[in-house]
């Protein structure tokens, strides 16, 4: 008798329609375990980054809700009330002027770094778990993120080998100043679409070459003149990045668009030939993406320049936010071998952005002279030299002393947009520019059969160690009401409202906006840190003006004094009420001085209700 298996003519129905599925299922299931091995040394890296991310942010982990980073905790809670709001798209509840901070003005969340597009897409997560965690998820996965694209970047266009790649990922990611704009700036951080819009900038570059012999990503070569299709669809994939990043963070990519600027001219200098063949169809292409950008961007840029409350100056001073010179030989404090020293050389913990130390700027410099690919070396030494000395301001800074030389960056000061970036924050485009070189000298090495082979390698792991970070200090956080948790906070205030607690958030003090958090900002708040116009001129500036009530009860909050209540206090009490458009007001016995404060709220709006764990007024 034969043994043949039967195939799917022998069988039934039901026993073919089996066969037939194990027959297609088996071809699938081979071709994901190949694409698991082809691409097994990414997958391992990817998880590399990710456990390092996790380990440098391991604090958060245990309670998210009830943790917070211990260097910057203010504006952790900014960027929480940001993501809560965010989440509100979800349920249809959204707009570019939310009416839930700043009553009854409300907050133009263009102007401010509210990193939108990472706030929905995360909003399921949000609502479910809380904010707290997005933020803890957001403040990892941008590291994680960051290092691998950059790492996919290095390998597949630079077609480098993936160790040399893995160095200059790891560096761009977890790189002395990535690690210290953690503490709470998501903004700075979500760097991960950078590599891309590099990678599709370069791709409009091959494409716009009309020379006979042009290299395409896979390595292959093609003659004739442009590639008009994939002129196309680069500029349409650069369109959709860089709408993508506005909506996550304006500053990076102004700061990439600047640094790719400088190394595009670096580059024409260094290879005009190919300046001269690519360049009207670069241009053109460019055009083509900045008019399909414009299409979606083009409200929402006027709505945070001209819309209400919008700004459109910077807020900060130049000046005050410039790199101090020494600091770039300097490791960071957030460094293993850093010093808590080194803080004075920068303006906080969340901008040690050129904390370099001194054996990475000497081996990155070697490896600018010995790693070959001049044209693309060349470019990233103007573009690091041009980038390192526009962070140092206004005016030159050393070891804390203002040395009255002028710095390049007052070249450019005060020019629309420019004067939004801090000039330190430029210094964070040297991170994937020496990156690049160090990715350029291993690579050549570890094609090479001589002594560098191993002494390349070696010199560059032994400049990093020292910038190897360590994990990101964090402290508890003083636990929001059950007022708040619970829900109660529905019996005064209906959904949309406004509550108005004691004392109220302050961009020093911003703590009562956890409560609107861990509400999934369900109700509005008076005030509270923000960036918006103040005064009649409209400057920008980090917060409003206290109303009368306001200020009186801030002070009773801060000295614990027993203010004189008369006729005119009781009708200005009631006049804030009404501007602010308050449902209710409310204060915990966890307030400063919170007895005091009772009796002023008492004398103000007359006897107390008693609602779980607080206080409260119906106005």
């Amino acid at each position: 008798m034969s043994s043949a298996a039967p195939t799917a003519s022998d069988a039934g129905p039901e026993q073919a329609f089996r066969l037939a599925d194990r027959v297609n299922r088996r071809p699938r299931a081979t071709r994901l375990l190949a694409a698991v091995r082809r691409h097994r040394t990414d997958l391992l890296t990817a998880l590399i980054f990710a456990v390092l991310a996790g380990w440098l942010t391991h604090g958060l982990w245990p309670d998210p809700s009830g943790r917070t980073l211990a260097l910057n905790p203010e504006d952790q809670a900014l960027y929480e009330w940001f993501l809560a709001v965010d989440a509100r798209a979800l349920l249809g509840d959204f707009d570019l002027l939310t009416d839930r901070l700043n009553a009854p003005d409300g907050v133009n969340l263009m102007a401010n770094t509210t990193v939108i597009a990472l706030g929905v897409l995360f909003a399921p997560v949000t609502l479910l778990l809380g904010a707290p965690v997005t933020f803890a998820l957001l403040a990892a996965a941008n590291l994680a993120g960051t290092a691998l694209a950059w790492y996919l970047l290095f390998h597949r266009t630079l077609r480098v080998r993936r160790l040399a790649a893995a160095l200059g990922g790891g560096l761009c990611g977890f790189g002395p100043g990535m690690v210290s704009q953690t503490n709470s700036h998501l903004h700075m951080t979500a760097q991960w679409l950078v590599p891309v819009i590099v990678w599709l900038v370069v791709r409009l570059l091959r494409a716009s070459d009309p020379g006979p012999w042009t290299p395409d990503e896979a390595g292959r070569t093609r003659s004739g003149g442009p590639d008009r299709r994939r002129q196309f669809t680069s500029a349409a994939g650069l369109a959709g990045a860089v709408t993508a990043q506005v909506f996550i963070g304006e500053e990076v990519l102004f700061l990439a668009a600047v640094t790719l600027l400088v190394m595009a001219v670096g580059y024409a200098v260094a290879d005009r030939d190919l300046a001269r063949r690519a360049l009207p169809g670069f241009v053109g292409g460019l055009a083509i993406a900045a008019g399909l950008a414009l299409l979606v961007l083009g409200y929402p840029l006027w709505f945070q320049f001209a819309g209400p409350q919008g700004v459109a100056d910077g807020m900060f001073t130049p000046a005050y936010f410039s790199a101090d010179l020494s600091s770039w030989w300097t490791l960071s404090p957030l460094s293993v071998a850093g010093s808590d020293e080194s803080a004075r050389l920068t303006t906080g913990p969340a901008e040690y952005n050129t904390f370099l130390g001194w054996p990475l700027l000497l081996v990155a410099a070697v490896c600018a002279i010995w790693a070959g690919r001049r044209r693309l070396v060349f470019a990233c030494v103007v573009a690091g030299l041009v980038m390192g000395a526009l962070s140092l301001g206004p005016e030159v800074v050393l070891g804390g002393t203002r040395t009255a030389i002028p710095g390049p960056y007052a070249l450019i000061g005060g020019l629309p947009v420019v004067d939004g970036a801090l000039p330190m924050r430029f210094a964070l485009a040297l991170l994937p520019i020496v990156a690049t070189l160090l990715v350029l000298a291993v690579d050549r090495a570890l094609r090479s059969s001589g002594r560098a082979r191993r002494l390349v390698p070696l010199a560059v792991g032994v400049a990093l160690l020292p910038i190897f970070p360590a994990p990101l200090p964090t402290t508890g956080r003083p636990a929001v009401p059950e007022f708040i948790t619970g829900g109660h906070w529905r019996q005064c205030v209906p959904p949309g409202g406004v509550l108005v607690p004691v004392p109220l958030p302050t961009p020093k003090e911003p703590w009562p906006m956890r409560w609107a958090i861990a509400a999934d900002a369900g109700f509005g708040l008076p005030e509270g840190f923000f960036i918006g116009p103040y005064g009649r001129g409209g400057t920008a500036a980090m917060g409003t003006f206290k109303q009368p009530t306001s200020a009186l009860l801030a002070d009773v909050a801060r000295r614990g004094d027993q203010p004189a209540i008369g006729d005119e206090q009781r009708r200005q009490a009631a006049r804030d009420a009404d501007f602010w458009g308050a449902s209710c007001v409310a204060l915990t016995d966890d307030a400063p001085h919170a007895e005091s404060l009772r009796t002023t709220l008492e004398q103000l709006y007359g006897p107390a209700t008693r609602i779980a764990d607080a206080w409260t007024w119906r106005v």
